[in-house]
């Protein structure tokens, strides 16, 4: 049984060699060989050029499939692994076109697993066990009334003007400020075209309370369903979002109005004008350590006044093992392929697990990786 570990970026480092470390047969895959031997050359010489033709050739069943390169990917490499009865792991967010392999994949017998990184990932961990938690309680009743928020965010140790730090390609940053979001705030659905339209303070309940900018992401409402929250229950607020360092929204402000104008393929060039200029301007120097402040939370409440409220609260920063966002985003990677190959997660298209099994032992091992994991009981 061959792990395939396709890619080596900045992000994928920490999982990669905690899987050779731990004896595992692990063929490396990156587009530039060089740059693998300089990553995980001192533990393996199976390193070899990306190419998916070349991988169908020497992929067996039983195989496990990582793909940690850009998105376009995960799907080829998900419909190679089914072909092959190979098992797939990705940190990236379902995309439709993976969701719609998921029958394909119980037929073969293949488990298709992604969002198994930070965010998307460890906050799914935290989301389970809070509604888990919940749900096992005294409190728990179903006309409640809940509101779950959870904000993460990569920043830098050490603030900056700019109040922020590039570990790799400004590019998907800027390209996230132009991304409509929709969540539940005050039991009614709201959507959002830009995230400045929706920046919110909030106080992170660390062992000292720190205040940071918050913004929706993406489309939260899936999530409820995927948290097992049931159509029932009253959500006064559901919120998926990013966390920023306070400052953010004024020291972005002319990026933001500028982005707002870019349209097209000359909007698009800007994009990769402005993404080229902040890498040079705001990129982390090296050993500059980086951190990542994740905060998931759900309050419950009955006639107005709250019966039940706790907050997964990480914080954690880069230092002699690498950048935490290395750690937290490959790490739990790693940890998937090891639950495919023990057959701990069933065939078809998942997200991170939800079996309380698996949750512990992945929470356990998030907090070897972060300096700060603690569940807050905010009624304490």
């Amino acid at each position: 049984m061959t792990i395939h570990w396709c890619g080596t970026g900045l992000s994928a480092i920490p999982g990669l060699r905690r899987l050779i470390e731990a004896g595992h047969d692990v063929t490396v895959w990156n587009r530039t060989t060089g740059k693998a031997r300089d990553a995980v050359g001192d533990l393996t010489e199976d390193i070899r050029a990306f190419d998916i033709g070349e991988l169908g050739k020497v992929l067996a069943r039983g195989d496990v499939v990582v793909s940690m390169l850009p998105g376009d990917w995960h799907v080829p490499l998900a419909e190679l692994a089914i072909a092959k009865g190979a098992q797939f792991v990705s940190s990236s967010y379902i995309a439709p076109e993976m969701r719609a392999l998921d029958a394909r994949a119980r037929e073969a017998g293949v488990a298709l697993v992604n969002e198994v990184g930070l965010d998307p990932g460890i906050d799914h961990l935290m989301a389970h066990a809070l509604v888990a938690d919940y749900r096992a309680s005294d409190a728990y009743a179903p006309d409640n009334h809940v509101s779950f928020t959870s904000y993460c965010g990569g920043v830098p140790k050490h603030p900056n003007p700019f109040r922020y730090k590039f570990s790799w390609s400004p590019l998907g940053v800027l390209k996230a400020l132009r991304s409509p979001s929709r969540s539940i705030r005050n039991y009614s659905e709201l959507r959002v075209e830009r995230p400045w339209d929706a920046i919110s303070s909030y106080t992170a309940p660390l062992p000292g309370p720190e205040t940071f900018e918050v913004y929706p992401n993406r489309d939260s409402l899936p999530f409820m369903a995927q948290y097992g929250f049931e159509d029932s229950w009253k959500v006064r607020d559901f919120v998926r979002g990013t966390l920023r360092l306070n400052g953010w929204a004024e020291a972005w402000a002319d990026v933001f109005r500028e982005v707002e104008t870019l349209a097209g393929p000359e909007g698009e060039a800007r994009l990769h004008e402005m993404s080229d200029r902040f890498w040079r301007e705001n990129a982390y120097d090296e050993g500059e350590p980086d951190r990542v402040v994740l905060c998931v939370g759900l309050k419950v409440e009955r006639d107005g006044r709250p019966v039940w409220h706790k907050t997964w609260v990480m914080d954690a920063w880069g230092d002699a093992r690498g950048t935490a966002m290395a750690r937290l985003v490959s790490v739990p990677v790693s940890l998937a392929v090891e639950a495919v190959m023990n057959r701990e997660i069933a065939a078809g298209v998942h997200a991170a697990p939800e079996d309380p099994r698996l949750v512990h032992r992945w929470m356990d091992e998030v907090g070897r990786l972060a300096q700060h994991l603690q569940l807050v009981d905010n009624m304490a």
